[in-house]
């Protein structure tokens, strides 16, 4: 099956910025990268998975009220991965940050972010 896999989480101080990337590999018959929409999404202790951003496969992008104009989602096809450049972080964007994509059919481990 399809995986996904998140980097690039770390610590950072509230205003600052990280960018977060989502590799796919080990694609099935059906799975062509460059046609499928993705997306990221977060989750915070306590609180229910959040979708934040989605970027289908024309590059059109969607996002959150909460991360709209701090952050962008961008998608790389001939690396197979999309980035999310998170800017003017706060604390409330401490959390999981988890990649999906195939309906949200597949979804990738996730990488921590801390803000503080």
């Amino acid at each position: 099956h399809v995986q996904l896999v998140e980097s690039g989480g770390g610590s950072v101080q509230v205003g600052g910025s990280l960018r977060l990337s989502c590799a796919a590999s080990r694609f099935h018959s059906g799975f062509v990268f460059s046609t499928w929409c993705m997306g990221w999404f977060r989750q915070a202790p306590g609180k229910q998975r959040e979708g934040i951003a989605v970027i289908d496969n024309d590059s059109s992008t969607e996002y959150a009220a909460s991360v709209k104009d701090r952050f962008t989602i961008s998608r790389d096809n001939a690396k197979n991965t999309i980035y999310l450049q998170m800017n003017s972080l706060k604390s409330e964007d401490t959390a999981l940050y988890y990649c999906a994509a195939g309906g949200w059919t597949y979804w990738g481990q996730g990488t921590q972010v801390t803000v503080s």
